[in-house]
């Protein structure tokens, strides 16, 4: 199992890799030192936008598809406040950012701020492109764990420290050198890597809990024993 490596593609504003939630949950609590978060930079950067009335009916829409299918849920506070809030950016840079930056705080600590983000955006409706949303977000989860992170300075180095731009920006280019070499696009993905030996798993695999990806991975280590 110490050859077992795992890369998980996704960027935070992707509403499936919302809807992979729960399947990486499991993957951080069943393999916790071999898990890697690649973000992609999917919706940061150039390609950052407005949230305007076409692309909130548009983001709605497919919304409500991964919810008929998954189960993930997309609440009317959502709906209202951040697709249909005033002067909105539809942009994953600041969560990317503040992922990276508690990352280097704690590494354990990144998939449970990306998954606070995503439910604090999706049910409870804040814009997750708004470093002060964030800097509470990374508070609240930190002193879950007895760690102390001040939000008011979590949120300040999120819009202004550009160190951290830069290796927020370094951790993207590195993700999309991996998924370049693998001819990939999309997200979510996991790539599995054992004993040199590459598998990628999507769709079902990755939206159906966590016991089916986690018994997928394992099929896959027992079949390079």
């Amino acid at each position: 199992m110490n050859a077992l490596k795992l890369y998980y593609f996704f960027d935070p504003l992707c509403g499936w890799c919302y809807a992979s939630a729960p399947a990486l949950a499991g993957l951080a609590e069943a393999f916790p030192d071999a898990l890697t978060l690649m973000p992609s930079g999917l919706f940061s950067e150039e390609n950052a936008r407005d949230i305007s009335p076409e692309w909130a009916a548009y983001a709605w829409r497919n919304d409500q598809r991964i919810e008929q299918i998954t189960g993930q849920q997309f609440s009317t506070a959502y709906y209202n406040r951040v697709l249909h809030g005033d002067n909105l950016r539809f942009d994953s840079g600041p969560t990317t950012r503040a992922m990276t930056l508690i990352g280097t705080i704690d590494p354990a600590l990144e998939h449970a701020f990306l998954n606070a983000a995503q439910q604090v955006r999706y049910i409870q409706g804040l814009d997750t492109a708004n470093p002060q949303v964030l800097g509470l977000v990374a508070e609240t989860i930190a002193a879950k764990k007895g760690i102390e992170i001040p939000a008011n300075q979590f949120s300040a180095q999120i819009a202004d420290d550009q160190q951290l731009a830069k290796m927020t920006k370094e951790r993207i280019t590195l993700t999309q050198h991996f998924m370049q070499r693998l001819n990939i696009s999309g997200v979510p993905l996991l790539l599995v890597s054992i004993n040199g030996q590459e598998f990628l798993l999507h769709g079902a695999d990755l939206y159906n809990g966590p016991s089916n990806l986690i018994n997928a991975i394992k099929q896959i280590v027992s079949s390079q024993k």
